[in-house]
C-alpha cells in the first residue's frame, strides 16, 4: 500500500481540527491556550489504494519561529516532508490568514488552500473571488 503525508496548517480556531476529525473519523479535542503542550495529532485516511496520515499541526500565525507553536509546525514541515501541506484558511477573515499562507508558498512546497468558513464569509455579505486567488 502507498503512504502519504498530509499536514494541517493553519491559524488558530480556523477549523483545522474539525477538518481533520472528518478525514480520519477522529474525535480530537483541541486547546489553544497558553501553556499546552505543543504537538501534532496523526489519523489515517484511506483512500483507493493510498493511506494518508493527516498531521494535524498546532495552530499559528506565522512559522517565524519566535514562539513555540511556530517552531513546532516550521520544524515539521522542513524535517517531517509532508507530502502535501492544507493550509486551512478562515475565508471570512482572510487577510489575517494570509500571512502564513505566504509564508509557506515560500518555502517551495506543495500548498493547497482549503477555505473554512465560507458560509460565515457570506452571512456577512462579503464576496471572495476564489478563482482569481486560485490563479494568483
Amino acid at each position: 500500500m502507498n503512504n502519504k503525508k498530509i499536514a494541517l496548517a493553519g491559524n488558530p480556531n480556523v477549523g483545522k481540527s474539525t477538518i481533520f476529525n472528518a478525514l480520519t473519523h477522529s474525535n480530537q479535542h483541541t486547546g489553544n491556550w497558553a501553556g499546552k503542550t505543543v504537538d501534532n495529532k496523526v489519523g489515517v485516511m484511506k483512500y483507493e489504494n493510498f493511506d494518508y496520515y493527516i498531521y494535524d499541526l498546532p495552530g499559528t500565525y506565522s512559522i517565524t519561529e519566535y514562539t513555540p507553536e511556530e517552531v513546532y509546525v516550521r520544524d515539521y514541515i522542513t524535517k517531517g516532508h509532508p507530502d502535501l501541506v492544507l493550509n486551512v484558511v478562515d475565508a471570512s477573515c482572510i487577510e489575517r490568514n494570509l500571512f502564513l499562507t505566504t509564508q509557506l508558498i515560500d518555502m517551495n512546497i506543495r500548498v493547497v488552500m482549503a477555505l473554512n468558513m465560507f458560509d460565515e464569509l457570506t452571512k456577512e455579505g462579503a464576496q471572495l473571488d476564489y478563482m482569481q486567488l486560485g490563479k494568483l
